[in-house]
Protein backbone atom coordinates (compact mmCIF):
# COMPACT_ATOMS: atom_id res chain seq x y z
CA UNK A 1 0.00 0.00 0.00
CA UNK A 2 1.17 3.30 -0.80
CA UNK A 3 2.64 5.35 2.23
CA UNK A 4 3.64 8.89 0.41
CA UNK A 5 0.78 11.54 0.31
CA UNK A 6 1.21 11.90 -2.95
CA UNK A 7 1.18 8.29 -3.90
CA UNK A 8 -2.08 7.89 -2.65
CA UNK A 9 -3.92 10.79 -4.09
CA UNK A 10 -2.45 9.09 -7.49
CA UNK A 11 -4.32 6.31 -7.04
CA UNK A 12 -7.65 8.07 -6.09
CA UNK A 13 -7.22 10.36 -9.42
CA UNK A 14 -6.51 6.95 -11.26
CA UNK A 15 -9.44 5.40 -9.89
CA UNK A 16 -11.26 8.59 -10.32
CA UNK A 17 -10.60 8.43 -14.29
CA UNK A 18 -11.02 5.00 -14.71
CA UNK A 19 -14.59 4.73 -13.86
CA UNK A 20 -15.41 7.86 -15.89
CA UNK A 21 -13.14 6.83 -19.55
CA UNK A 22 -15.32 3.40 -18.45
CA UNK A 23 -18.86 5.07 -18.59
CA UNK A 24 -17.51 7.14 -21.78
CA UNK A 25 -16.35 3.75 -23.32
CA UNK A 26 -19.93 2.09 -22.12
CA UNK A 27 -22.11 4.57 -23.20
CA UNK A 28 -20.67 5.10 -26.85
CA UNK A 29 -20.04 1.31 -27.43
CA UNK A 30 -23.79 0.89 -26.39
CA UNK A 31 -25.04 3.93 -28.74
CA UNK A 32 -23.12 2.39 -31.62
CA UNK A 33 -25.20 -1.27 -30.88
CA UNK A 34 -28.17 0.99 -30.69
CA UNK A 35 -27.27 2.84 -34.43
CA UNK A 36 -26.43 -0.64 -35.90
CA UNK A 37 -29.63 -1.83 -34.96
CA UNK A 38 -32.03 0.55 -36.46
CA UNK A 39 -33.24 0.19 -39.60
CA UNK A 40 -35.11 3.36 -40.45
CA UNK A 41 -32.40 5.10 -42.31
CA UNK A 42 -33.80 8.85 -41.33
CA UNK A 43 -33.61 8.32 -37.83
CA UNK A 44 -29.89 6.47 -38.63
CA UNK A 45 -28.88 9.28 -40.34
CA UNK A 46 -30.06 11.83 -37.80
CA UNK A 47 -28.51 9.51 -34.85
CA UNK A 48 -25.46 9.33 -36.86
CA UNK A 49 -23.68 12.72 -35.77
CA UNK A 50 -24.15 12.21 -32.37
CA UNK A 51 -22.33 8.28 -32.36
CA UNK A 52 -19.93 10.45 -34.23
CA UNK A 53 -19.08 13.06 -31.73
CA UNK A 54 -18.99 10.86 -28.70
CA UNK A 55 -16.22 8.84 -30.79
CA UNK A 56 -14.82 11.76 -31.58
CA UNK A 57 -14.16 12.51 -28.42
CA UNK A 58 -12.81 9.29 -26.78
CA UNK A 59 -10.27 9.17 -29.69
CA UNK A 60 -9.36 13.05 -28.43
CA UNK A 61 -8.96 11.42 -24.58
CA UNK A 62 -7.35 8.29 -25.97
CA UNK A 63 -9.80 6.07 -24.65
CA UNK A 64 -9.59 4.36 -28.06
CA UNK A 65 -7.34 5.06 -30.56
CA UNK A 66 -7.99 6.93 -32.92
CA UNK A 67 -7.94 4.80 -36.15
CA UNK A 68 -10.53 2.45 -34.42
CA UNK A 69 -12.97 5.74 -33.71
CA UNK A 70 -11.98 6.00 -37.58
CA UNK A 71 -12.72 2.73 -38.56
CA UNK A 72 -16.24 2.39 -36.66
CA UNK A 73 -17.21 5.50 -38.16
CA UNK A 74 -16.49 4.46 -41.49
CA UNK A 75 -18.52 1.01 -41.10
CA UNK A 76 -21.39 3.14 -39.50
CA UNK A 77 -21.59 5.74 -42.07
CA UNK A 78 -21.76 2.70 -44.64
CA UNK A 79 -24.25 0.76 -42.87
CA UNK A 80 -26.18 3.38 -42.54
CA UNK A 81 -26.11 4.13 -46.96
CA UNK A 82 -26.94 0.73 -47.04
CA UNK A 83 -30.31 0.70 -45.01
Amino acid sequence: MANHQSSKKRIRQTEKRRLRNKYYATTTRNAVRKLRALTDKKEAEEMFPQVSSLLDKLSKRNIIHKNKAANIKSKLSKHIAAI
